[in-house]
Parts: C-alpha cells; structure tokens; sequence
C-alpha cells in the first residue's frame, strides 16, 4: 500500500471522501489554532495564546476488514484551573479510531456496539472530526496536577480577608434601626 499525505500548507480539502481515504490507505495532516474552532473556544482560557493542535487522519481498515480512520492528535490547550482559577498549558495526545460505516442502518447496528462510529456517505470534514474528539478529549474539569496551583496574589488575599470581616448583615442592622 502506497501511503500519501497531505497538510495545511498545501491544499487540505474542506470535505473528504472518508471510504476513498481508507480504500487507499492515505493520510491527512494538518496544524490547527484550537481557539478557530467555535466550539473549543468557549473552553480555553482566554488571552493565552495560541493553542496549536497537530493532527493527522490515517486511512485503513480494522481485523475484520471495515474502514477505519485513525485521527490523532497532539499539542497542548490553555485551560482555565477550576481550582486555582489560573490558567495552565494542558497537554492534549489523544488517537481515536473512527469505525466508518456506510449506510444509516450500519451506523444503528455499529453503534449498538459501542464502538466510535462516524456515517460516511457524504463527504467529511477534517476539522469537524478533529474539532469533536478534541472537545471528547477536554477534560470536564480542568485542574492542575496537585500541588501545582499557584497560590493567591497577596492583594486579592488581602482584600477577601478584609471583605470576610465585614459582616454581610451589618448593613442591615443599621437599616433596621433607622426604620423604627
């Protein structure tokens, strides 16, 4: 089998034929900023940069012989700590097989199995492929590892501890009596 590929700096097709790219045994490559794909821009951290994503869609079969296209990725996303509220490079290195299958009622007796199946009588999209798993890969609550968090800036330190003195009812102590 001949393998090819193709990247961004050349010409990546919007929509590929994903049957084709198996029967072949080609790839696909690319480099893509995570924060152009909308739906990975609502999770990253904002103003920290670029957050460059590598990924290459290999094209190939499985034991018994079906389309499957391997769609791997690597590099790392700015996330924010839902403990600390900073945010850190989280590292993404994720491989996926895509099960193809070629009519709806495929994809329904393939996905019984639970296995990742994708519907691929039309022409596909790289990037839409590559923008879900990326979304799959995220974790749900992104931290640091522990005991990486960075501790509080000591003025907003200060400033919740002043803030914490005051009771939030003592405002509403003087109102009362002034209303009597």
């Amino acid at each position: 089998m001949q393998s090819s590929t193709q990247s961004t700096a050349g010409r990546l097709p919007n929509r590929f034929d994903a049957l084709k790219l198996c029967a072949s045994g080609e790839s696909l490559a690319g480099v893509v900023d995570a924060a152009d794909l909308p739906r990975v821009a609502d999770r990253l951290a904002s103003d920290a940069g670029a957050a460059r994503i590598a990924w290459r869609l290999v094209g190939g079969s499985d034991g018994q012989r079906r389309p499957v296209l391997t769609l791997t990725l690597a590099g790392s996303v700015p996330l924010v700590c839902q403990r600390c509220l900073q945010p850190f490079a989280a590292s993404v290195d994720q491989t996926t097989e895509l099960l193809l299958a070629r009519s709806e009622s495929e994809l329904a007796r393939l996905d019984a199995d639970e296995v990742e199946v994708v519907l691929a009588t039309e022409r596909l999209d790289p990037l839409t492929l590559v923008e879900d798993e990326l979304l799959l890969s995220l974790p749900f609550s992104p931290r640091h590892a522990d005991g990486q968090c960075q501790p509080a800036s000591s003025a907003v330190a200060g400033q919740e501890s002043s803030q914490s003195r005051a009771s939030p009812f003592g405002q509403l102590g003087e109102l009362k009596k002034t209303t009597r």
